[in-house]
């Protein structure tokens, strides 16, 4: 009779251990709260086909040969405009929004082999026929062309008597916007540089210990 009342006793746990567990995996109050498994349908995804690209390439030209055919360019830089190894001219070419017309503008910047100093900066404008005319032209030493936000931004280098080629005294930085079929000077910015630095004679101080308490 003893065994009989521990079993039953057994018995009764196991079921109220059952009831607490049923209702912890189904009330709203228990630390899991999970619906029924495979009662809603999974949702998919079907990626959208990419796009192709709708921009065409840029179309890259002969600027040497731009250069040369040129009479706006000097004789002087047609003259002196050969590889400098090679057949690699000492010619920077940038293509961009400039004057607004049916492709990209180039912006062709000349400079010297033996240090890279610009002697020569112009911007061509395509026609619809394809071909192109020089629409802006500076020559001068240390000059150079970029394209800056749909304006031309045109740097150059300011020498003293006696300044070193690597040290410029300053330099002018002119921003050119284009309206009415021309470019206008838009913004001039002035730079002096300090010639207390730069010579590569000083040597950096030593760190100092940190301060300690």
């Amino acid at each position: 009779m003893t065994g009989w009342a521990a079993s039953s006793t057994a018995l009764a746990g196991l079921a109220a251990f059952g009831l607490f567990a049923v209702s912890c995996s189904t009330g709203g109050t228990g630390t899991r709260d999970e619906g029924p498994a495979g009662t809603q349908p999974v949702a998919q995804v079907t990626p959208s086909p990419t796009a192709p690209s709708a921009a065409r390439p840029t179309p890259r030209i002969d600027a040497v040969g731009l250069l040369k055919a040129d009479s706006a360019v000097s004789e002087r830089v047609r003259t002196d405009l050969r590889p400098c190894t090679g057949d690699e001219y000492p010619v920077d070419t940038s293509y961009g929004t400039l004057t607004g017309g049916p492709s990209a503008d180039v912006v062709v910047n000349v400079m010297t082999c033996g240090d890279s100093v610009g002697v020569g900066t112009y911007v061509y404008r395509p026609r619809p026929d394809g071909t192109y005319e020089n629409v802006f032209t500076i020559e001068q030493p240390a000059v150079y062309g970029t394209i800056d936000r749909g304006d031309l931004v045109v740097t150059t280098q300011v020498y003293g008597k006696k300044d070193a080629v690597a040290y410029p005294s300053g330099e002018e930085v002119i921003t050119y916007h284009w309206a009415n079929t021309r470019f206008s000077e838009q913004d001039r910015v002035h730079n002096d540089f300090n010639r207390a630095v730069g010579a590569g004679d000083g040597d950096f101080p030593e760190p100092a210990e940190p301060t300690r308490n």
